[in-house]
């Protein structure tokens, strides 16, 4: 997977590549020309006094020496351009992908885990492009060259290459094998890190409000525990290898002078050419260090890009229509006729048989047991997920065959959650609808009971919202939610339990506010609380994922025993009446 993520997002900038390459081998061949000059000095020069042929030849390496340095600086520029552009191009890649996922894809990697591959993950990847442009590409050519320009030196120490190099390569290997797997578990538990810590910081007032905030510390700490003794382990690792590069550096370097001594001794070789070849020899297991270095990140990057790669090739479940329908109606209804909608491998569907029809200008409400299906129901309207058989129209026309684009156009929804972004109270209204006005801005909030509130802050429609909206309550959260739905003026309306944290006065004055506002529109409201419920046009009740009830709030009490009890829960018989 490493190398198809690789070829893949690199190969726009094979230009930069090839002036690495180029830049690189230029730095290292003049690098590999300064121990020859500098025995030249030794055996031609400073032996037979030769001062001239001294500065001449030491000129020729200052201008070696200035050309590999010229060189190297490019290639780590074109390198780090590269590098940088890569980890851009794949965040983009997964942030994209991730935004077209269905709620099933979001659910089955987790918020999480999608955060650490579009973050720690490629950062892996794109720190070994790096390292690959400055370290990978110089060591074979020095190691290459090195051997080449040594046997040039001399032919009888050769024998030493053989030994050294296979004894350092396959101490590596060894090492690394090992290291893989660990690599694997270190970024498992870099995601649970996150996933603790995500709870722990979203859900902050519930575990003081419960003290437990022993117990979260406990959780973290276990978490941290199995990330801790991981990376002890493949440190652990790690830490063979530099050792056992030293070792054989140092004995290597010894054997050379001990055996190049003899030959110095015997006539066979000059003591300028036993300086070059030790440095030759220093120079090949610098190479090979390089890309013991790289070896190191090779197992984590390939790691991280599998990873990557699961995120890249997941291909949503709701798939886009080859032949899109881009027009809808301005009123639009929205029926559902046999829907049903089940999770890969479960033993029954969450929804099955879901059949009714909401005209322009009615209103429908859901209401059931928790765990019944109603914000999954809710979730066939815009496509966060598909059914899984039946259909699900807008304005008669299949939502599968539907642009998303034009089909959440015309969808206003307020999730069971609301959620805003940091921004300004603006800002998260006209994300409904960029071009809004501040009049229109005013009269959503004014149809949300919002306006009293937000007239009354330090700003008005300026005033900032952290991310998540924490710096309101859940009421305002809401109706601010709301707000943003209304201001879209949408053909469809779905409201999500969006009334839950309204008391009931505010609940009744929203639904009345409403009602004028939304008579071209569709409206569906899922609600717990009967009071919410009771004024609609028509009222689904959910059971265990089917339709058990269908009617008036009248209707219902006689005919459904479901319903009866849900109103019996929360309502007296007289005002059930």
């Amino acid at each position: 997977m490493l190398i198809t993520l690789l070829r893949t997002y690199l190969r726009p900038y094979r230009r930069w590549l090839t002036a690495v390459v180029v830049l690189q081998f230029i730095g290292t061949l003049a690098s590999l020309y300064l121990p020859s000059l500098n025995a030249d000095i030794i055996d031609n020069g400073i032996a037979r006094g030769d001062t001239a042929y001294i500065m001449r030849t030491g000129g020729w390496m200052l201008a070696a020496t200035l050309l590999q340095i010229t060189c190297t600086v490019g290639a780590v520029y074109f390198g780090a351009k590269t590098a940088m552009a890569f980890g851009r191009d794949v965040r983009a890649a997964i942030f994209h992908r991730v935004g077209e996922f269905s709620a099933r894809e979001v659910g089955r990697f987790g918020a999480p885990s999608l955060i650490t591959r579009n973050t720690n993950d490629v950062q892996q990847v794109q720190m070994l492009v790096l390292m690959s442009c400055t370290l990978l590409v110089t060591a074979p050519i020095m190691a290459t060259g090195g051997v080449i320009m040594a046997l040039r030196e001399d032919v009888g120490l050769a024998w030493l290459l053989l030994i050294c190099v296979p004894a350092l390569v396959l101490g590596i290997a060894l090492i690394v094998r090992r290291m893989v797997p660990g690599f694997r578990r270190m970024q498992e538990r870099i995601d649970s890190v996150n996933r603790v810590m995500r709870e722990q910081i979203t859900g902050i007032r519930v575990v003081r409000a419960f003290v437990r905030e022993r117990w979260e510390q406990s959780r973290f700490a276990v978490a941290n525990t199995a990330l801790t003794e991981t990376s002890l382990y493949v440190g652990r690792l790690m830490a063979l290898m530099f050792p056992w590069v030293m070792l054989i550096f140092n004995v290597s370097s010894v054997a050379v002078l001990w055996f190049g001594a003899g030959r110095v001794d015997d006539g066979q070789m000059q003591i300028g050419s036993l300086t070059a070849f030790l440095t030759y020899l220093i120079q090949i297991l610098m190479s090979v260090m390089m890309a013991t270095f790289m070896l190191v990140m090779v197992p984590r990057a390939t790691v991280c890009a599998e990873r990557i790669g699961e995120v890249l090739d997941t291909e949503s479940s709701v798939v886009p229509p080859a032949e899109p329908v881009t027009s809808l109606p301005r009123s639009i209804s929205l029926e559902l006729r046999d829907a049903e909608f089940a999770y890969p491998g479960a033993e029954s569907p969450v929804l099955r048989d879901i059949s009714f029809t909401v005209e322009p200008g009615t209103t429908t409400a859901v209401v059931g047991s928790t765990g019944s299906g109603k914000t999954t129901l809710v979730n066939l309207v815009p496509r966060l997920i598909d059914a899984t058989a039946g259909q699900v129209l807008a304005g008669g026309v299949d939502v599968r065959r539907l642009d998303p684009e034009v089909l959440r156009e015309r969808i206003g929804l307020v999730p069971q959650k609301a959620y805003l972004f940091s921004g300004t109270v603006a800002s998260n209204l006209r994300y409904g609808n960029p071009d809004a006005t501040d009049d229109e801005l005013w009269e959503a909030l004014r149809i949300a009971q919002a306006a009293d509130f937000v007239a009354d802050m330090s700003e008005g429609l300026e005033t900032p919202i952290a991310q998540g909206g924490t710096n309101v309550s859940g009421g305002q959260r809401q109706r601010l939610a709301i707000a943003r739905a209304l201001v879209r003026q949408p053909g469809i309306y779905l409201f999500d339990d969006s009334f839950s944290a309204l008391d009931l006065a505010t609940d009744a004055r929203l639904r009345a506010a409403l009602r004028p506002h939304t008579t071209d529109a569709a409206v569906v409201i899922v609600a717990q609380r009967i009071s919410t419920v009771i004024d609609a046009d028509q009222i689904v009740v959910l059971d265990d994922g089917a339709v058990v009830g269908l009617g008036t709030h009248d209707e219902l009490l006689e005919t459904c025993p479901t319903y009866a009890e849900i109103v019996e829960s929360q309502l007296t018989a007289e005002e059930a009446a």
